[in-house]
């Protein structure tokens, strides 16, 4: 095929130019400036031939450039349209615990840093509000909605609303109907803590346990809970013979303050002395530990929590403490990798994923200052050891 003078031209040799970089750059000013085009325009306005540029745009595409719509047109990703600026809405249950303060602040920062603009909403704990400020995200016209709260009545709705308007939606740690989910994989996370409960058991007990209690929440439905699940399958698999002893269920609701409520209840029924104790998330398992010491049977418990809190982190701190271990989440990196995220699922280039798991690791006394040594030290604690817990 005769290529046009254009392609070649001496006149518009730059010293240094890489010509095939030149021949790129005219391909993307002309598809800012035109917006999407076929292949057959782009070689007409750009004087290349259509070989040339369909190995351009090949390039280009794969590199997460440009793509290519139903219609065979090509156009920029929406992330590199001129004057394009992604709005991402946050809705978040509660600002009062430290596990979400660390998700919302690590959010605010990264936004800033990739020039997104960020709509953050409070819930404050209620169903209610959860609802009427979905609706306020969606009427500030966000390319992308992210959701970290634990009714799951609420989530069906709000899911339903963003799906109408075709808005892609995070929800972080709790999954949402038709959402991609960003968390832990909870199961395994349950294992991690069920194993750790046991191995101390083995070494404190003599590998005998006496009950198995369960702090879970019914409203965040069935995937949370198979944290607990897994924690008592972990449980089971290095203790076979703790398959013997007596397992109880309780509804903390994630909350500290209902979980000591419910835990001390329990034990007003309760003579068991070895008891393990598995919490959906550390406030859950602080309000236990504060029910055990109330009850003035420390010395019956060995609880491990999820999450790694602040609080958790305290309190582990402590010598001799019964919360022995928290698998820690790291909330203060969520910010980072979630707005990576977004901004990848809207410029198109990867393919929307069903589910993003985060990497979870057990602390506990013995390995706790290797993560989070600074602000154990009392002059670098960043929040109080009263604060509402994650």
């Amino acid at each position: 095929m005769k290529q046009s003078r254009s392609e070649h031209s001496p006149k518009e040799a730059v010293p240094y130019q890489i010509e095939s970089v030149a021949r790129a750059c005219r391909i993307l000013r002309i598809l800012e400036s035109q917006g999407s085009l076929p292949l057959f325009e782009l070689a007409e306005k750009s004087g290349l031939s259509r070989p040339t540029v369909f190995r351009l745009v090949a390039t280009l595409q794969a590199n997460g450039i440009v793509v290519k719509d139903a219609a065979r047109k090509y156009r920029l990703v929406s992330g590199l349209m001129p004057g394009h600026r992604y709005k991402i809405g946050y809705l978040a249950e509660t600002g009062e615990n430290s596990f979400y303060r660390a998700v919302s602040r690590g959010l605010v920062e990264s936004a800033a840093q990739a020039g997104i603009d960020l709509v953050a909403l409070d819930s404050h704990y209620s169903p209610e509000i959860a609802l009427v400020n979905a609706k306020r995200l969606l009427a500030e016209n966000i390319d992308l909605a992210m959701e970290f709260h634990t009714y799951g009545q609420v989530a069906s709705v709000i899911s339903a609303r963003r799906k109408r308007r075709n808005i892609p939606l995070i929800a972080i740690e709790i999954p949402h109907p038709n959402a991609i989910y960003f968390g832990v994989d909870n199961c395994q996370a349950g294992l991690t803590a069920g194993r750790y409960l046991a191995r101390w058991a083995e070494q404190n007990w003599q590998g005998q346990v006496d009950e198995i209690l369960l702090i879970g929440s019914t409203r965040a439905g069935t995937l949370p809970e198979a944290r607990l699940t897994g924690s008592l399958l972990g449980i089971h698999q290095v203790l076979p013979n703790s398959a013997d002893a007596k397992v109880t269920t309780l509804d903390g609701d994630w909350r500290r303050d209902i979980s000591r409520e419910v835990v001390r209840s329990h034990l007003n029924g309760s003579n068991a002395g070895r008891i393990l104790v598995s919490a959906i998330n550390d406030p859950s398992a602080i309000g236990a530990l504060e029910a055990f010491k109330d009850a003035g049977r420390l010395h019956d418990c060995a609880i491990v929590g999820q999450n790694c809190s602040i609080e958790a982190r305290l309190e582990m701190h402590h010598a001799g403490s019964r919360l022995i271990g928290s698998v820690a989440y790291f909330p203060e990196r969520y910010g980072e990798q979630l707005i990576a995220l977004a901004v990848e699922i809207l410029s198109e280039r990867i393919p929307v994923p069903r589910a993003v798991f985060i990497k979870h690791q057990l602390l506990t006394p013995a390995n706790l200052k290797q993560y989070y040594g600074r602000e154990l030290q009392p002059a670098k604690q960043t929040e109080k050891a009263g604060d509402a817990p994650s």
